[in-house]
């Protein structure tokens, strides 16, 4: 079975180590650990992972986060892939840094980039998985913290989350959302 594992970033040496790119920096670990490397297509940079009779075809969209629907619809449709087969990566100030939640569906929470993939896929009913970045910013300081670079401690953390995080996706793709859901989300860091 073929899966989109979609991760959300900005395109740009000026956003690679941000806290708004943890979906990319998921999916270039996961890239790194599996010997593949990512390849420009239209509306992103793809790869693709074989795992257990099931690919993973990973998009790193290039339409910037805002419009990251524009990627993940046009993939969808080239794949013929049913929403239930596509996976979101995406980062999250609502919850600590390096915790992980997976959901089936849900509301974009303020998210720009799952938004937009509602908006144009017409539907909210899509798997995502949120890697916390937490708020540790003052008031009017959001988007700086958001687009601000990890700190040195949590750079260090990366290798660890990232890892926790392809294999919840590799769950999600092995058992099912429910069981990966009562995996993924009862790990903490």
């Amino acid at each position: 079975m073929n899966y989109l594992i979609v991760g959300l970033g900005n395109i740009g040496a000026e956003y690679a180590n941000t806290r708004h790119n943890m979906g990319f920096m998921v999916l270039d670990a996961w890239a790194k650990a599996s010997n593949t490397v990512f390849e420009t297509s239209r509306y992103g940079s793809m790869a693709e992972v074989p795992f257990k009779g099931n690919r993973f075809i990973l998009l790193k969209p290039s339409t910037y986060m805002n419009l990251s629907g524009k990627a993940v619809r046009y993939w969808m449709g080239q794949l013929k892939l049913p929403v239930e087969q596509l996976l979101v990566i995406s980062d999250d100030l609502n919850i600590p840094f390096g915790t992980l939640r997976l959901r089936k569906n849900g509301s974009a929470g303020g998210h720009n980039g799952l938004a937009n993939i509602t908006e144009l896929l017409g539907t909210q009913d899509y798997a995502r998985l949120r890697v916390g970045i937490g708020n540790a910013f003052s008031r009017g300081g959001q988007i700086d913290f958001v687009l601000g670079e990890l700190a040195p401690e949590e750079a260090a953390e990366m290798p660890e989350i990232c890892s926790r995080a392809i294999e919840g996706i590799k769950a999600f793709a092995a058992l099912g959302a429910d069981r990966a859901m009562n995996i993924v989300n009862t790990r903490t860091k």
